[in-house]
């Protein structure tokens, strides 16, 4: 008998904001893939022409409105960055991170996504953040296939 496979995504989230006083602190959580994220991995697999734009932006936002599959925007949108892909070839991981530096995304963040131009992959929901002015947010969204 044939052994059916089944392709997985798991996201997760991390957050680490350093304050301007050397305080670090750090927030992890599991994202949901979103239903246009599920339609980007299936147009970016199998389409010849009109292929989607890569994922590579990571957005922050101060909502903590509760995340739904259908979404395909954040709610409280503060700023979009390019960001930096890396996958180990071989390994059923890669990973998408930016760095909101001293005077960017401050605010109460309370989201994230990663995005393209056209909408996004995967958004979650977080305790409030307080990034001051002088403080720098490295956000890291880890992908795991299975």
């Amino acid at each position: 008998m044939e052994e059916k496979q089944r392709l997985k995504v798991h996201g997760s989230f991390v957050g680490v904001l350093c304050k301007e006083d050397g305080t670090v602190t750090t927030t992890r959580k599991d994202n949901m893939i979103l239903n246009c994220g599920y339609d980007f991995i299936a147009d970016a697999i199998g389409k010849t022409s009109g292929r989607p734009d890569t994922m590579n932006k990571i957005a922050v936002g101060t909502s903590n409105e509760r995340v739904e599959a259908s979404q395909n925007r954040l709610n409280g949108h503060l700023l979009t960055k390019e960001a930096t892909y890396q996958h180990v070839e071989g390994t059923k991981i890669f990973s998408i991170s930016a760095k909101f530096e001293k005077g960017e995304a401050t605010g109460a963040l309370q989201e994230a996504c990663v995005r393209n131009n056209a909408g996004l992959l995967d958004r979650v929901v977080f305790p409030v953040v307080n990034k001051g002015a002088n403080d720098t947010y490295e956000v890291t969204f880890t992908f795991t296939m299975s």
